[in-house]
């Protein structure tokens, strides 16, 4: 069953830590599958992804790219999966019909986002009544990831 991982954003941006867990889900042998709301927002972190930190590199494309299952990280805003990713992370409200599809799937909210919390709450609703594995990570005030209990 799809183990599905609420992250709430509330210290550091998202910008900061979709790297963070790109690099954790690259350094475990899993493909990452990024679902964002719009074309700008894809873009905006293509471009993040290239160059957050000077000495890293996550291997990524876009279907502007094209050979999506040569690369490890996709960044869509269609429900696909053409990279083949068992790791799927939703953004900016994205939603998935086939977070079954995954072995993990990981919602970041921003958590100074009010209509994103409410999303997220519906979110946690639906899949627990659908049985999946939940878990809550919060930001400490350092923006560590601390699981709730």
């Amino acid at each position: 069953m799809t183990d599905i991982s609420f992250y709430h954003l509330t210290v550091r941006p998202l910008e900061w830590a979709l790297p963070k867990l790109l690099e954790r889900t690259l350094d475990g042998g899993n493909r990452a599958l990024i679902m964002v709301s719009s074309t700008e927002r894809m873009n905006s972190l293509n471009a993040l992804l290239w160059t957050y930190e000077p000495n890293s590199w996550l291997p990524h494309g876009v279907e502007k790219d094209g050979n999506a299952v040569e690369h490890p990280i996709w960044l869509t805003t269609r429900d696909e999966n053409p990279n083949g990713a068992n790791f799927l992370f939703l953004t900016d409200g994205a939603a998935s019909a086939k977070v079954a599809e995954f072995a993990r799937v990981f919602e970041l909210l921003d958590g100074r986002d009010e209509g994103a919390v409410r999303a997220a709450r519906g979110h946690w609703k639906t899949y627990m009544e659908a049985g999946y594995d939940l878990s809550y990570w919060q930001q400490d005030d350092r923006g560590r990831w601390v699981k709730a209990k």
